[in-house]
């Protein structure tokens, strides 16, 4: 009964593809965005 290295122990690093994304939005949200508006302005230009 006092054996207590049987309980589940929390883990320490979470191999959650959702928090993996998340953590990454804020770097890769604006750098598509950067993109996007750059390949619609070329093609405005090359249009005219």
């Amino acid at each position: 009964m006092s054996d207590h290295n049987t309980s589940h122990a929390p883990e320490a690093q979470s191999d959650d593809a959702m928090e993996s994304v998340v953590s990454l939005i804020p770097v890769v949200l604006p750098a598509v965005g950067a993109i996007m508006i750059f390949l619609l302005a070329f093609i405005a230009v090359n249009m005219t």
